[in-house]
């Protein structure tokens, strides 16, 4: 959320993010209620001086025997309208709060300006991507040939755009979250999070899911509650309402959950194996810090996915995001996609964002800077480190032989008992 002082100050920018991140949402009808709002403010104060100085002649009138009784109708006057005014000015907090939740967060001015996907740009590449002496076979075909990937009877469980992980297939997810939650916590620093995967609307509101894209999340009417689409939404709404240590910061956390998106099956492509799923595993990287060093906690953030990618020997690239194709709430955002030969093309394997204050303002995170000053708003990011569907893909397309089998990257061998292949 943007600070309305701001909006007011800075009006031109806020405008031109509205329109760089294709949102639709009337500025002008907000500036023109907090307008209102603050006339009102101003008349309420006014009045309730008015009062103040009634209920203090009162007394006096009575003590030099007069008859108080059109001071009393005044006061009961001013009272009436006071009470009105503060209904009104309820009634404009309202709308003032449905439109702020809807504003997006401005761009840093290091993002490429552009329409769509087609101007994001590519900072760096890594690893070279395998050669074969066959044309390599998409996820799918290996997995079901190997067994260890079951469409057919996901579809039969819970419907299209689910999956099924059969013995070995299941045993490489489990072994790839724990090489993922072991390196962040023991190399890089993070404190692992068991995190609830149903959270509420209040919540949701924080990180920035709701209002906006409440139509692609599941929800569990009875309870209103909603399953998580990140780990970002628990483990970010942890320090909810707090003012941070100082000290304590910045405070690195990683957690590995399901994350649940119903907006996995409405693209019309990429529907076919572990591509663009409803339902998937993640382990999720989220860091509270302090205003002045939070740039530099991004580019660290991403080195740390990055990790992941290489440990695996996975040829990857880096995108930045342009303005278009940037989140409702981030600032900046990079991009890790893993190269697919199966398929013939790079998929999207972590998004690494910096919001600045716009999440912490929707959640009230603070900290002091310093004994005696002001309290000021957290800088928030959070990045995937990593989604596993498209790492997966990754590992079956990247390290498929001619003979039908998969290679297990070295790293992963101590996790899966010392197995070298999977055949």
């Amino acid at each position: 959320m943007l600070d309305l002082k701001f909006i007011r100050e800075n009006r031109e920018r806020v405008s031109s993010a509205i329109k760089n991140k294709h949102e639709r949402v009337s500025l002008d009808q907000l500036l023109e209620l907090d307008e209102k709002r603050r006339a009102l403010i101003s008349q309420t104060d006014q009045f309730r001086q008015d009062r103040n100085k009634s209920s203090a002649l009162i007394p006096q009138l009575k003590k030099q025997g007069k008859d108080p009784k059109e001071e009393l109708a005044r006061l009961r006057e001013l009272s009436d309208r006071i009470s009105s005014f503060d209904a009104e000015l309820r009634d404009l907090e309202t709308q003032i709060n449905y439109l702020l939740l809807r504003i997006p967060n401005l761009p840093h001015s290091s993002v490429p300006a552009g329409e769509d996907d087609s101007a994001n740009v590519v900072i760096r590449g890594w690893g070279k991507k395998p050669e074969f002496d066959f044309q390599p076979r998409p996820h799918w075909e290996t997995g079901e040939m190997l067994g260890i990937l079951d469409l057919q009877r996901a579809v039969k469980v819970s419907g299209s755009n689910f999956v099924l992980l059969v013995g070995r297939g299941a045993k490489l997810e489990r072994a790839l979250i724990s090489f993922m939650l072991d390196l962040h916590t023991n190399k890089h620093g993070y404190q692992e999070i068991w995190a609830p995967h149903l959270v509420s609307r209040r919540t949701m509101t924080g990180t920035g899911q709701l209002p906006k894209l409440e139509e692609d999340m599941y929800l569990c009417e009875k309870d209103d509650l909603f399953l998580i689409p990140t780990a970002e939404v628990s483990v970010t709404n942890m320090h909810r309402e707090e003012v941070l240590k100082t000290e304590d910061l910045p405070i690195y956390y990683c957690a590995y959950t399901p994350c649940y998106r119903r907006e996995a099956g409405t693209y019309g492509k990429d529907t076919r194996g572990m591509i663009r799923v409803h339902q998937f595993d993640k382990v999720e990287l989220v860091k509270f810090v302090k205003p002045e060093t939070s740039y530099a906690e991004l580019e660290k953030l991403v080195a740390d996915a990055e990790e992941v990618l290489r440990l695996l020997e996975l040829p990857y690239r880096v995108r930045l995001l342009c303005t278009g194709d940037l989140s409702f709430a981030a600032a900046k955002c990079y991009d890790l996609e893993v190269w697919a030969p199966g398929v013939g093309k790079y998929l999207e394997v972590s998004s690494c964002s910096i919001f600045e204050d716009f999440q912490a303002r929707r959640m009230n995170i603070r900290f002091r800077p310093q004994a005696g000053a002001k309290l000021e708003f957290v800088h928030t990011l959070n990045g995937s480190g990593l989604a596993l569907p498209r790492t997966v893909i990754g590992i079956l397309e990247n390290y498929q032989t001619s003979q039908g089998t998969v290679k297990v990257p070295k790293v992963l061998q101590p996790y899966l008992d010392g197995l070298e292949e999977i055949a």
